[in-house]
């Protein structure tokens, strides 16, 4: 529970907060940008604005909801119940962003993927009791699918949830992974997994329909969002694998790029993919 004790000097006056054991996962600022922003002194979210009508404060507790940490607050109780339950939340094309955001996972995204084949959960939530409801009721999980061991989290909860089997990189895999893969596979027809090296030494990506990838923490938008970026402050194998992952990735068709830490980014069309991943490649060097 964030403490109105350790609030950040930077919040605005009101009835939200920021504490000072946010992370800077940047996910409460991805969810209600009206409200948060980051604060360069701190290196932090804060509330730079409270909530001015009911679809900010909605907003604002979807963030208090997800926040790995629970480094949002509220001076004064508000029912959060109707925030719970707005996770996962559709965000196009069959695809959920999850919230419940793990501190295990440090703050990583999770997301849902939708099929008539069965659904695929990317990544692990926090196993939060409402979050397993409403997934459920979505049809359950037939896939769960580990980009890398930093994202684990919660894997056997859900695991033991859904009875989903969970797919993994041998070098990345956990524990009671049931299928590990070293190269490139399919999980389905429409669902292909490609093994990026970098990150770490099992970092994998998930493609989904020739659309969506599911890039973990291997690519993600730059922060103007017109382009892909990588780190190399936080590549803990090997840069230069990781450099020659990114063009292999450029082989493959897909249009938008789900990460588990950082922001969204979505292209033209697959060409557009490619070429801006053949630049960062390139920029890599």
């Amino acid at each position: 529970m964030a403490r109105l004790a350790d609030k950040l000097r930077d919040n605005s006056e009101g009835d939200f907060f920021v504490d000072t054991s946010c992370i800077d996962c940047d996910l409460c600022r991805q969810l209600a940008p009206d409200s948060f922003a980051r604060a360069d002194r701190a290196g932090q979210s804060f509330v730079a604005h409270q909530p001015s009508d009911d679809r900010q404060r909605h907003r604002a507790l979807m963030a208090l909801v997800t926040c790995p940490t629970s480094s949002i607050g509220t001076a004064h109780k508000i029912d959060s119940h109707a925030a719970a339950r707005a996770f996962p939340e559709p965000v196009g094309d069959g695809v959920y962003f999850c919230g419940y955001a793990s501190e295990r996972s440090y703050g990583a995204a999770s997301w849902l993927i939708v099929r008539d084949g069965g659904n695929v959960l990317v990544d692990s939530p926090r196993a939060a009791s409402v979050l397993m409801d409403r997934i459920a009721e979505l049809g359950g999980i037939r896939w769960m699918f580990l980009t890398h061991r930093d994202d684990v989290a919660d894997h056997a909860k859900w695991h033991a949830r859904f009875g989903c089997e969970r797919v993994a990189h041998r070098l990345d895999a956990p524990s009671g992974t049931e299928r590990v893969i070293d190269r490139v596979s399919e999980l389905a027809p429409d669902l292909v997994i490609v093994p990026v090296p970098g990150h770490t030494r099992g970092s994998c990506v998930l493609i989904d329909r020739a659309r969506h990838a599911f890039t973990g923490d291997h690519v993600w938008a730059n922060d103007a969002g017109d382009g892909l970026e990588a780190g190399r402050d936080v590549c803990w194998y090997s840069w230069s694998e990781q450099r020659k992952s990114m063009a292999a990735l450029a082989e493959h068709a897909f249009v938008e790029v789900f990460p588990g830490h950082g922001r969204r980014f979505r292209a033209r069309d697959a060409a557009a993919m490619q070429r801006e991943l053949r630049r960062l490649a390139e920029a890599m060097r």
